[in-house]
């Protein structure tokens, strides 16, 4: 009996530790798909970990979508991403945010695309998601990540 009592007042005692860590895994039902948005910027902080890799980018005021971006070249991907149209549509957020945290893929994945670990000062660029309406936290999930001449489409693996 005093064994069951432990074990439950320990498993009772963690969830208010554990329950930060699975809300800050999610999937895709919380981002707008249908307005995907463009941020470039210099990194201010880089954690390379599980769930997924993340960034904070410090976001320049006069951030515009570079002519060029639909130009580049998009990598084949396992799954089903049309990522012309996804790049065509991209706009700059409508939020006045100078730091974002952006959401990469799970470490696996980017090991995968042959992803280095980007580093503090680096500038890099993303298209992504954000929430429906801008609403709550600056944060993007990523679907393109553009680190100097290389582009990482990170929904899936490499095709």
């Amino acid at each position: 009996m005093k064994r069951r009592a432990l074990v439950l007042f320990s498993a009772s005692a963690a969830l208010p530790l554990l329950a930060p860590r699975a809300w800050a895994h999610h999937g895709w039902s919380g981002f707008d798909l249908s307005r995907p948005i463009y941020l470039e910027g210099r990194v201010t902080k880089s954690q390379w970990q599980n769930p997924h890799a993340e960034l904070v980018i410090e976001v320049p005021a006069d951030l515009k979508v570079p002519p060029a971006l639909m130009q580049r070249s998009l990598p084949a991907q396992s799954a089903n991403v049309d990522g012309p149209v996804i790049v065509a549509k991209a706009a700059t957020p409508k939020r006045n945010d100078r730091q974002w945290t952006l959401e990469l893929a799970p470490l696996s994945r980017m090991q995968a695309w042959n992803v280095k670990p980007i580093q503090e000062g680096e500038v890099i660029s993303a298209v992504g998601y954000t929430s429906q309406g801008e609403t709550g936290e600056a944060v993007m999930r990523v679907e393109y990540l553009f680190v100097a001449d290389k582009t990482y489409g990170l929904r899936s693996n490499p095709a």
